[in-house]
């Protein structure tokens, strides 16, 4: 894409200098997209102002380092959002997959004491679908029906849930989303932050097994491009990994995850137990 752009405004190689940080710095800070036309956009408008320097008989080659970036392009417009997001009780990160490719997805939740006469509920926000409606009733059956070996005071858990998805404006479906549901839910319950470094993905059930879902190769690349570095999948989702480019698979930690318990150790340590490169 780099070389393209230099070659539609007329410059050669040797004009222009550019460092691998800035590349990432454009990638990372500007696109948030699982294609490629907002990142050759902003190639586009970097490299023509680089052209009309050029042009104006500016030295060459033109250094292009983090800081220029800036300098050319103004503000980033995408922030490493998921330390800032996480970093209190009660927020996870799932992996999911829209029209665009894949994206991370923010799980908030939640809770209220009940009034005298009211009953432990649970709310939805976020336009959920009917599936993942099902799915978040089924991680908060989940948990309240293991809390002794979760860490949970079961007193705890006779109040009103609320779990909102951020984005309301974008409709929102599907079972994958259930382990990142029951983590929020947890983390929520034992005052626990999340790892702010994992994202994960997989449908729960009752007994907290954790089946495998699809989108494997986009849900990692989103992960990727969000700055994570560690990625719960399916124990049965564990063959996926393979369609993910290598150069992206050897940065990533993969830990694959047959029951709750799994997800768990990875959610609330550092360091976790199995995991697949």
């Amino acid at each position: 894409l780099w070389p393209r752009q230099l070659r539609r405004s007329g410059l050669r190689d040797d004009e222009v200098s550019v460092t691998d940080e800035a590349i990432t710095s454009i990638i990372r800070g500007y696109t948030r997209e699982a294609g490629v036309r907002t990142l050759e956009r902003e190639f586009g408008r970097l490299v023509k102002k680089l052209a009309a320097k050029v042009a104006r008989g500016g030295d060459t080659p033109v250094a292009i380092d983090v800081g220029a970036v800036g300098e050319i392009l103004g503000r980033a417009k995408v922030r490493d959002e998921v330390p800032e997001r996480t970093e209190l009780p009660g927020v996870a990160t799932g992996l999911a997959v829209t029209g665009a490719g894949g994206d991370v997805l923010f799980i908030e939740s939640t809770a209220f004491p009940t009034g005298a006469e009211a009953e432990p509920s649970l709310t939805l926000t976020g336009q959920l679908g009917d599936v993942m409606k099902e799915s978040a009733q089924i991680a908060l059956n989940y948990v309240r029906s293991h809390a002794a070996e979760l860490g949970i005071d079961p007193a705890d858990l006779q109040r009103r849930f609320h779990v909102h998805v951020p984005a309301g404006a974008i409709p929102k479906d599907g079972p994958s989303a259930g382990i990142t549901i029951a983590t929020a839910l947890v983390s929520l319950l034992t005052d626990q932050p999340v790892n702010d470094t994992v994202g994960m993905t997989g449908e729960i059930t009752l007994q907290g097994a954790v089946l495998p879902i699809g989108g494997v190769k986009q849900k990692v690349l989103a992960a990727h491009r969000a700055g994570l570095t560690e990625v719960v999948l399916p124990k049965r989702n564990g063959p996926d990994i393979d369609d993910v480019p290598e150069k992206v698979r050897d940065q990533m930690t993969f830990h694959l995850a047959e029951n709750y318990r799994d997800v768990a150790a990875v959610a609330f340590t550092i360091t976790a137990a199995t995991t697949a490169t």
